[in-house]
Formats: C-alpha cells, sequence, structure tokens
C-alpha cells in the first residue's frame, strides 16, 4: 500500500513540473494577437474578476461554520456574472491559480471528511477486502480514497484544464425557470469554457474522470478487473459531478432560504455602487 501511494504522489509531482515548465514556455513566446473574446462584449484582453468568497468571519455560531464550510467548498468552483453587466467575460484562471484551486480543493476539511465517511462506507462493506478490519484496514481504505480523490482533482482542477486551456470551475446561470438552469447544470458536463470564455468541449470532466478510474487499480487492489467496472466507476464520477454542479446553480436560493451569508450579497452592493 505505501508503494502505491508513493507511486502516485510522484506521478503527480512528475506531471506538474512538466506541465510548469511547458505553460513556463508558452509564456515566453511572442503573442501576435490576444485572447480571443467573444465579439461585442469586451475589449481584446479585458476581463472582470468574479466577487470574493464569503470568508468565516461571516459565518456566526459553529453549526453555520459546518454548513458555511460546506458552501466555501462548493462556491470555490462557481462563479456568476455581476446582473449589473450580464454579458461581462469573468476573468479566468491563471496556471498557478488552477495549481492554487487544486490544493485548496484538496486540503479542504469537507474534503478530509468526504475520504473518511467513503473509508468507513468501504470497511464497512468490506470493500478491498485485502486491506483487513479494524484500524489497520480502516487507516488503509482512508488513504487509498483519499489519495483516489486527489488525483481525480488533480487532473481536473489542474492538469487536464491546463492543457486544454479550460477554466475549471462552474460558470452559473442564475436567471430562468428552474428546468433551464437545471439543464444548465447538467450540461456542464458535457459543455466547458476556454480561459477565453468561448464554449468547448469539456475534456476535463471526461478526461480527468478516465484517468483517474484508470489509475485507482494502483491504490484499490481489490478493484474487480475489467472495462465495465472502470466505465461504471467513470459513469457514477459524472453522475456526482453533475450533482455537485444542479447544488451550485440552486446554492443562492438554498443560501438565502437557511439566512446564510452568500456572496451574491456583495455583487448587489457592487452593483449599487456601480450606478
Amino acid at each position: 500500500m505505501p508503494n502505491h501511494t508513493v507511486y502516485c504522489a510522484g506521478f503527480i509531482f512528475r506531471s506538474w513540473m512538466a506541465l510548469s515548465c511547458l505553460a513556463t514556455a508558452s509564456a515566453q513566446e511572442p503573442q501576435s494577437t490576444p485572447l480571443e473574446q467573444p465579439a461585442g462584449i469586451n475589449a481584446p484582453g479585458s476581463c472582470l474578476e468574479p466577487p470574493p468568497l464569503v470568508g468565516w468571519r461571516d459565518y456566526n455560531g459553529p453549526l453555520e461554520k459546518v454548513v458555511g464550510s460546506f458552501g466555501r467548498k462548493l462556491e470555490r468552483k462557481a462563479v456568476h456574472a455581476p446582473h449589473y453587466k450580464p454579458n461581462a467575460v469573468l476573468c479566468s484562471l491563471e496556471l498557478k491559480d488552477k495549481f492554487v484551486l487544486f490544493l485548496q480543493d484538496t486540503y479542504d476539511p469537507i474534503s478530509l471528511l468526504s475520504s473518511g465517511f467513503s473509508a468507513s462506507l468501504d470497511q464497512a462493506g468490506n470493500r478491498d477486502p485485502s486491506f483487513g478490519q479494524g484500524a489497520a484496514g480502516y487507516g488503509k481504505r482512508f488513504v487509498a480514497d483519499f489519495t483516489s480523490q486527489t488525483v481525480s482533482r488533480f487532473f481536473k482542477d489542474f492538469a487536464y484544464p491546463a492543457i486544454f486551456s479550460e477554466d475549471p470551475r462552474y460558470y452559473r446561470l442564475g436567471h430562468g425557470s428552474g428546468r433551464k438552469r437545471l439543464g444548465h447544470a447538467i450540461a456542464h458536463s458535457f459543455v466547458g469554457r476556454r480561459d477565453n470564455g468561448r464554449r468547448m468541449f469539456n475534456f476535463s470532466e471526461w478526461l480527468a474522470t478516465a484517468s483517474s478510474a484508470g489509475l485507482s487499480n494502483f491504490y484499490h487492489p481489490g478493484n474487480p478487473p475489467g472495462f465495465a467496472p472502470a466505465a461504471r466507476g467513470v459513469g457514477f464520477s459524472v453522475a456526482q459531478d453533475m450533482g455537485f454542479d444542479v447544488l451550485r446553480e440552486f446554492w443562492p436560493e438554498i443560501a438565502r432560504r437557511f439566512k446564510m451569508p452568500f456572496r451574491d450579497l456583495q455583487e448587489t452592493a457592487s452593483a449599487k455602487r456601480a450606478h
């Protein structure tokens, strides 16, 4: 088990170094034209920064802090154009920002709790019998689940978005009927956005999910072999991401319903100052 973890950690480190060198080399090349922007929206190269996340100090009480930490994890990968500039192009993430997103998402307390919960389910169902039971078996399952989630985030938040110049975040629609917004959230698994704001196929979602599923046998030796189990794993992961995107789309309404601080309040204040 430790050998598998060391192998995956080394793979992530080498991949990061290679992508960083590639980005540095690309940045040093002369640019003949500015980034391509959708016609009639912004001047070439201009963009708007999305509002900052709500801080810990905005949540009062232990329960609200727990719910707030979950909301911060959702909001970290969600953006929404300001209401007073509906056609604005939001600034994408630089290469270093995509890597920071990966790190923040990995070491978020909710991510650690998620790995612990998954390890508990695996322990109860005796998944990967080679891990055994007891504290040692649970520890191995926790490391395996945490490694699996970390590898998936590395590919989805950083590696493939860097390769394909894709923004790894979800762009909230925020208006229209519930059915339209639901369809928009589900479609994100297939339709992503380039760093320049244009739409593209969501390569990061599918390639990252397939890559992490292919590597999972290294740290889950009890996984059933074959294409069918791997395909089911990919389908489950994509469906799970769809569910989180739906939650991101309707999170403003959920936050207001339970009177939780939400960054739309900051957008509204910015709109008033703009007028």
